[in-house]
């Protein structure tokens, strides 16, 4: 059956369509047969009860240059369509947040993916801290002494944002760096936040392994190495893809948290390990998925959509006549 199927994101003409995860995520509902409508966050209404978009009917294609074609503006009753994709890319600000509040409002009627109450819930470097027994040690305060005295134990450490997204402000604080100090004032200037302070896993060096879940199952990974003198292993600062294999540790951290995953609606999720150890769980912008198949591993856009049409089958059975 063909759905309607709306995309929450950024602008679609400045994306890059040989790694956007969005971009194969419509390419994949387009060639189901699924109309799509794309809109910006910006563009959501909430009036007298009525949650409404204004965007343009969207029709994608993998040509650079000409990757999309638009129809006319139009205001679209939300609750009108079948699956809303939530896949603008963060900071998870209050406009982030905003964002699933107002879709809350259809949430009932029409599947959201991911889930906006548990996206709201589950910031990336917050809800992982419900499984910190796979985690590497790690501190999250706005507390001096607290983080001093964590580099007394821990010595070589990595400081972050908790909000933050990208690799943006990531710092690694080796034992005998003087800058702690001044970057925690930095820190208090920049954000109102606490900061989350973790112990340094040298095995970053080997790669950080982005795992795709899909309604709780692993699906595939990719291992994003950094470049030589970067403790960061973001692709879009310069990582370098490699093919991965789940190993036994992955299984057991995937088979640890994905019920949870599954039970909270997030179908599409993204989590980091580095070393055997649970870094982040992402679930608001999860990527990944182009580099898990240029490298020989399965399109992951077809089981995403294989699970939200199970999703949606399963809310008509639910339904009552």
């Amino acid at each position: 059956m063909a759905l309607a199927v709306a995309i929450q994101m950024d602008p679609i003409e400045t994306i890059n369509i040989d790694a956007d995860s969005t971009f194969v995520l419509a390419l994949e509902a387009q060639a189901r047969g699924h109309a799509l409508f794309h809109y910006l966050p910006q563009h959501l209404s909430l009036r007298e009860g009525r949650l409404k978009a204004r965007g343009r009917r969207l029709e994608v294609r993998r040509e650079r240059g000409r990757h999309h074609s638009f129809g006319p503006w139009e205001t679209v009753d939300l609750a009108t369509m079948d699956v809303i994709l939530m896949r603008q890319d963060p900071p998870f600000d209050m406009a982030y947040i905003t964002a699933t509040h107002l879709l809350e409002h259809v949430a009932d009627s029409v599947l959201v993916v991911n889930d906006p109450a548990s996206v709201r819930n589950a910031p990336e470097k917050l809800f992982v801290t419900r499984f910190h027994e796979l985690m590497p040690p790690t501190l999250i305060t706005s507390d001096r002494a607290e983080i001093l005295d964590f580099r007394a134990e821990h010595k070589d450490i990595i400081l972050k944002p908790l909000f933050g997204n990208g690799g943006a402000g990531v710092f690694r604080i080796r034992p005998d760096d003087e800058n702690l100090n001044s970057l925690l004032e930095l820190f208090t200037q920049l954000y109102r936040e606490p900061i989350i302070v973790q112990r340094y896993i040298p095995a970053v060096r080997e790669g950080d392994k982005r795992i795709i879940l899909v309604d709780g199952e692993p699906m595939g990974a990719v291992l994003r190495v950094p470049p030589e003198g970067e403790v960061r292993a973001n692709l879009h600062v310069g990582a370098r893809p490699a093919k991965a294999e789940l190993d036994a540790r992955d299984r057991e951290i995937c088979a640890a948290i994905g019920p949870a995953l599954k039970e909270h609606g997030l179908v599409f999720v993204g989590i980091d390990v580095i070393g055997g150890y649970l870094t982040e769980i992402n679930v608001t912008s999860p990527t990944g998925i182009q580099e898990i198949h240029r490298l020989g591993g399965e399109r992951l856009e077809a089981p995403i959509w294989d699970a939200i049409e199970a999703r949606l089958a399963a809310r008509a059975v639910r339904r009552p006549v």
